[in-house]
């Protein structure tokens, strides 16, 4: 499998690009089996690129009663908690997308006394809104991601449980540098992915994108190779100290992997 990374200007241009990118595989994924699988990410990344999708021209651009939202990683928390990606996503995004109905959100129950029994129920909740054959993993369309500084994507953090997960799809982490627990879809489930969108910018990421993109390939944001993964980078993530020459289109590509 091959990872491709796309350079730009800056973080507005990596925002603009993931956006259409969303519409494009929506499109895609509607006309091919009529509907739209997408799994969203916390972070910093849906404040960058949601506003983009709900206004015009992209929020007219797809039927968003055919989308299935879902969400690689949650806090364990409830869903109006500030921390909460439900939350973020709700208030950044959802509320305002036309003619999405409730039961087209499946969020991940953060606040469940037994995230183990909350984890299983939604693996059981994916495979049957996505389907799958006998034994198979299902396979989301579209997956959002974003990297932290230290390589971690979902809640795939360096030195947890959850790395080494090569069955299940969702599962608890303890996170000691956090003091605290996560939902995290693994990668069993982000590599069965058609596609894989990381959206990475800032200087104080350029080295786990370097991890990535050049090896050792150390960090846990490595383990993520779909049948198409995409990495969105702005240049100071991808460590480069000259603007791009194409004035904020891609300025470079990259395949790796």
């Amino acid at each position: 499998m091959t990872r491709e990374f796309i350079v730009f200007d800056d973080a507005n241009a990596v925002a603009r690009a993931t956006a259409e990118r969303v519409i494009a595989a929506g499109e895609e994924a509607i006309a091919d089996h009529g509907r739209f699988f997408f799994a969203l990410t916390g972070g910093s990344t849906p404040l960058m690129v949601c506003p983009l999708l709900v206004v015009p021209p992209l929020v007219n651009a797809l039927d968003w009663s055919k989308v299935e939202f879902f969400f690689g990683d949650e806090r364990a928390v409830p869903a109006r908690h500030p921390e909460s990606n439900y939350n973020l996503a709700r208030t950044a995004l959802l509320d305002y997308l036309p003619r999405v109905r409730p039961g087209q959100v499946h969020r991940m129950i953060g606040e469940a006394a037994d995230l183990d029994a909350a984890c299983r129920a939604y693996e059981a909740l994916i495979a049957r809104t996505l389907g799958a054959p006998h034994g198979a993993i299902s396979s989301f369309d579209l997956i959002w991601l974003g990297m932290g500084s230290d390589g971690h994507t979902a809640s795939l953090f360096p030195d947890t449980a959850a790395i080494h997960e090569s069955i299940r799809w969702v599962v608890p982490n303890w996170v000691p540098k956090l003091d605290a627990w996560r939902m995290t879809m693994t990668y069993p489930l982000l590599n069965a992915a058609r596609e894989v969108n990381f959206v990475v910018t800032g200087s104080d990421k350029a080295v786990a994108v370097a991890s990535v993109r050049d090896g050792p390939g150390d960090v846990p944001a490595a383990g993520v190779d779909a049948a198409r993964t995409v990495w969105y980078v702005d240049r100071e993530a991808a460590g480069l100290t000259e603007p791009a020459a194409s004035g904020g289109d891609a300025s470079d590509r990259a395949a790796s992997g």
